[in-house]
């Protein structure tokens, strides 16, 4: 048995990198460190639900065919549609996805990622607002107030706190004695349970409470008993809390990007730490979800000048989240062909997405049966990137770590996928 050490975990944004797995006969039998999660992933890569073979829909069964065979039907269906969508890309590396904006720009797609469905007011709140970062190691060593905004991290993302918030740092070397966390979300959560202030805001008053903490902020007086649920004393408490940081962190989740006002929620937010570092230094980070949902909109954002919901339609990259996104051209039938890449939208779109989807061709390169795949006329299984693959992917903080491969399989990278693809799309198309 091998002990490989500083591994990362390919799971959620925390991108924990101080795994060590243990591997035997070419698999993964257990690891150190990883959350229950992290180590489910490791050590169940392979699985009864695990696809081997490249299958094709034919009267409404699957049945086996090559790779290359595949790669082939995935290219003329791409080539013959009008309006393709490709749909995806955050459980997979930065190579790949780089290679998939190649073959969207060529095939004239449109290309989206699930930020579309989560961060993406998170991303439209940026241009307006800019950007006031820090890294997950600043916030270990430095950070003495916390903030965790409509999310939950406890569950979410199960080391965050332990590995950033809890843990000894280098100005911090009492580590959770010598922080204040505080946690804003309308419910009681195990996260709430564990910080010093709960602020338990209505549902839908994200925008009302922000609006209220910034006036404090900026000396003016909140003219309210009570705003957003929250009587008016516990607001200025909080808030004398936040000003007295040395180094402060806000992480935010989908509990205040969903919520009414959407991106509007984070514009105020984003400018709520502006304010505060009149008094103290703050940041702000988003608790992305897929472990690389960030590095595609890196990657997005190098090859098209746009994050995410980019449509090549006329041969340059057009953005206008509401009109390119997924869910409007699916909702709105524009879509004819659909490719997903490393996300299960099956899942978690709505049901108008879906019924076009069942009515339009769908390739799914996706290692793993999900109702998106069931749904799929082609299906393309794909190494495990961190696993079976190596690649690059960015940690919710935007720190670029390389993954490792651990074990060896006859399978394709999803990198070689789109490469291939996009090679026989360029076949096709010369042979025209």
């Amino acid at each position: 048995m091998e002990l490989v050490n500083n591994v990362i975990c390919p799971f959620c944004g925390t991108l924990c990198d101080d795994i060590v797995c243990k591997v035997e006969d070419n698999e993964v039998v257990g690891t150190y460190n990883a959350c229950i999660i992290g180590h489910s992933k490791f050590v169940h890569a392979e699985g009864a639900m695990r696809y081997t073979k490249p299958l094709l829909r034919k009267d409404g069964d699957f049945v086996e065919i090559s790779y290359e065979e595949a790669i082939e039907k995935a290219a003329q269906i791409l080539v013959d549609a009008q309006r393709p969508l490709m749909y995806g890309w955050s459980c997979t590396e930065c190579e790949a996805q780089a290679a998939g904006m190649a073959l969207a720009e060529n095939v004239r797609a449109i290309v989206d990622n699930t930020a579309s469905v989560c961060h993406g007011p998170s991303l439209l709140a940026v241009h307006d607002t800019g950007y006031p970062v820090c890294t997950l190691g600043e916030v270990k060593n430095r950070a003495d107030v916390v903030v965790y905004w409509g999310c939950n991290p406890f569950h979410a993302h199960p080391r965050h706190m332990s590995r950033h918030t809890f843990a000894r740092g280098f100005f911090r070397e009492r580590g959770r004695s010598d922080r204040t966390v505080i946690v804003v979300d309308p419910r009681k959560s195990d996260s709430s349970k564990l910080a010093d202030i709960h602020l338990q805001l209505d549902y839908n008053k994200d925008y009302e409470l922000v609006d209220a903490m910034r006036s404090l902020l900026m000396g003016h007086d909140v003219l309210y008993d009570e705003v957003a649920g929250i009587p008016k004393d516990q607001i200025v408490g909080a808030v004398e809390a936040l000003k007295k940081a040395q180094f402060g962190t806000l992480f935010f989740g989908m509990g205040i990007t969903h919520s009414l006002g959407k991106h509007r929620n984070i514009d105020t937010a984003i400018m709520m730490v502006q304010d505060l570092n009149n008094f103290a230094k703050w940041n702000l980070i988003p608790m992305r979800g897929h472990y690389n949902v960030n590095g595609f909109n890196q990657v997005c954002t190098w090859e098209s000048g746009y994050p995410f919901c980019v449509d090549f339609a006329t041969g340059t990259p057009r953005y206008n989240p509401g009109e390119t996104g997924s869910n409007d051209v699916l909702q709105n039938k524009e879509a004819d062909a659909m490719m997903v890449v490393a996300s299960d939208p099956g899942a978690h779109f709505p049901q108008r997405a879906l019924e076009r989807m069942a009515e339009i061709p769908v390739i799914a390169v996706e290692p793993h049966r999900t109702p998106t795949t069931e749904m799929a006329d082609l299906i393309i299984p794909p190494a495990i990137v961190g696993i079976e693959a190596q690649g690059t992917a960015y940690r919710m903080d935007g720190v670029p770590l390389k993954m490792k491969k651990l074990v060896e399989t006859d399978l394709l990278s999803d990198l070689e996928i789109m490469e291939k693809i996009l090679e026989k799309v360029k076949e096709i198309r010369a042979s025209k």
